[in-house]
């Protein structure tokens, strides 16, 4: 669907930007093939593409019967006076764009949205709405964007696909967050065109608001004809056996007490060894941002989890190099270079550590201010929310979610065996006092094109302090892009705004 050479009077530099989608009848197609070589067909087109482009080997996405319609130019169009003109000149260089009308008054907008909510089924691809957009790009660029949603462009989205059925259990599924999650068992009920026998409840409250009980008539929909969930419940069907659903007191998984913070609407375990949490707990705690352990990634940890060689962020440091060599994709040379890159992670500071023992709330930068103030036995001994809020940039909700985690003995239990491993969980030195920020206190922004911690960790050594908290002691804010209210107020109070240039010329 995309030509490899374009045609006509295109600029030097395009970006042009799109969506890919799969039409009905290659997707029908498609399905025919897989259920003809004994393959599971899949649900919908839309999981087909989007698991397609997801695809690490190009030659399985290009099996696929993918296509895309292009919307818009990133880089390049400024070349372009109105969106129309965009579209036009996208389709004259051989680019597939969607038909489109330009409307001079609300009305018609109105008028066309009410067509297409009829005629959705005529089309041979699915669509779940349409997007009305400000045609001029000279008042595109006046109304401007908050956070990442311009205020020149709407969706009007169709009433979602729905059918009624019968509502006979409510499990509970424990994700790999350790949320609880409520899901419906439900008598099979093809909605859409797929059968649907299971759909999300979302959370506790959100039953007990929709007074939904277990056995009742309910409407199932598809959010944006995708996703089933329960919309709510036919009360005059009830026969008088059905019953309310309770949130379990204990993880349904390892058994560990589970909390729920107040003022949070999710129902959580919280122990890191709960097996429904424990791969992705190892996952992260290997990643770059994490331990950094080159070579133990999600494939490599999901085959020795599998194995249970390890079952948990303390066991990577038990491998041996003559437990890894007889495995599958296992040499002598990549055996041992993944022990020596395990040895190699003990020397990551306390905040790193930190960090990766995934700690809900507690991002890289909450985990260097606490291991700031706070070592690993400080927090093993127990430390209060008074205490963890009393580091500037420590919230209530980041000082509880600490609090929860180090109460619970497998918790406990973990850190325990990672300091016995031999990683580094003393107190992390502060910032240096000597350097050209010593003494300064920045605050951080919006995005940038490193992540936060690469500019704390630049600032730090440079002397100066990170905080999250624009104030009148506040010496300088580094914004990115779709910066919000912390530059709103740094204007206000009138303290310097930098951009990535300008803190770089400064740590100079």
């Amino acid at each position: 669907a995309i030509p490899e050479k374009l045609s006509g009077d295109y600029p030097e530099v395009l970006e042009a930007r799109g969506e890919v989608y799969i039409p009905l009848d290659r997707f029908e197609e498609f399905n025919g093939r897989q259920e003809a070589e004994g393959k599971r067909p899949f649900a919908n087109p839309r999981n087909l593409a989007a698991g397609s482009i997801r695809q690490l080997d190009p030659r399985i996405s290009a099996e696929r019967p993918l296509a895309i319609f292009c919307y818009g130019v990133g880089e390049g169009g400024e070349w372009y006076e109105s969106h129309s003109a965009t579209l036009d000149a996208l389709k004259s260089y051989g680019l597939r764009v969607n038909p489109h009308k330009v409307h001079e008054d609300i009305e018609s907008v109105a008028e066309e949205c009410a067509y297409w909510t009829r005629e959705r089924a005529s089309l041979g691809y699915q669509i779940d709405g349409v997007v009305v957009k400000v045609n001029s790009r000279e008042q595109q660029l006046a109304l401007g964007s908050v956070a990442k949603a311009p205020r020149w462009a709407i969706a009007y989205k169709f009433e979602p696909l729905a059918a009624r059925t019968r509502l006979t259990d409510i499990i509970v599924n424990v994700g790999r967050t350790g949320a609880l999650t409520p899901q419906a068992l439900l008598e099979p009920v093809n909605v859409g065109g797929v059968t649907i026998s299971r759909a999300t409840l979302h959370n506790e409250d959100y039953i007990k608001e929709k007074g939904i009980l277990i056995g009742d008539e309910v409407i199932v929909e598809r959010a944006g004809d995708v996703i089933p969930q329960v919309v709510r419940a036919i009360p005059q069907e009830r026969a008088g056996n059905e019953y309310p659903f309770e949130m379990p007191e204990n993880c349904p998984v390892c058994g560990e007490p589970v909390s729920r913070p107040e003022g949070e609407a999710v129902t959580r375990c919280v122990n890191a060894r709960c097996p429904a949490q424990a791969l992705e707990h190892i996952i992260h705690w290997a990643s770059k941002a994490a331990m950094d352990i080159e070579g133990l990634g999600e494939k490599v940890a999901t085959k020795l989890f599998d194995l249970s060689l390890i079952r948990d962020a303390a066991d990577i440091y038990g491998l041996r190099a003559e437990q890894l060599e007889p495995l599958e994709g296992f040499g002598e040379k990549s055996a041992e270079n993944l022990v020596r890159a395990i040895e190699r992670s003990k020397e990551q500071p306390f905040s790193r550590v930190l960090f990766a023992l995934g700690i809900r709330h507690v991002g890289s930068v909450t985990a260097g201010l606490i291991a700031g103030r706070f070592g690993g036995e400080d927090l093993l001994r127990g430390v209060s929310v008074e205490q963890l809020t009393k580091i500037e940039g420590i919230g209530e909700v980041v000082a509880r979610a600490v609090v929860a985690y180090f109460a619970l003995e497998d918790n406990r239990s973990l850190v325990v065996r990672l300091m016995r491993a031999g990683l580094d969980l003393e107190r992390t030195t502060g910032a240096s006092q000597e350097g050209p920020l010593a003494g300064r206190r920045v605050v951080i922004t919006g995005t940038l094109s490193r992540p936060r911690s690469y500019f704390v960790e630049r600032l730090e050594e440079a002397g100066g302090t990170f905080t999250s908290s624009v104030s009148k002691n506040t010496d300088y804010v580094l914004a990115g892009e779709e910066a919000g209210s912390k530059l709103e107020r740094a204007n206000s109070l009138g303290i310097p705004v930098l951009d990535e240039t300008a803190f770089e010329e400064l740590l100079s």
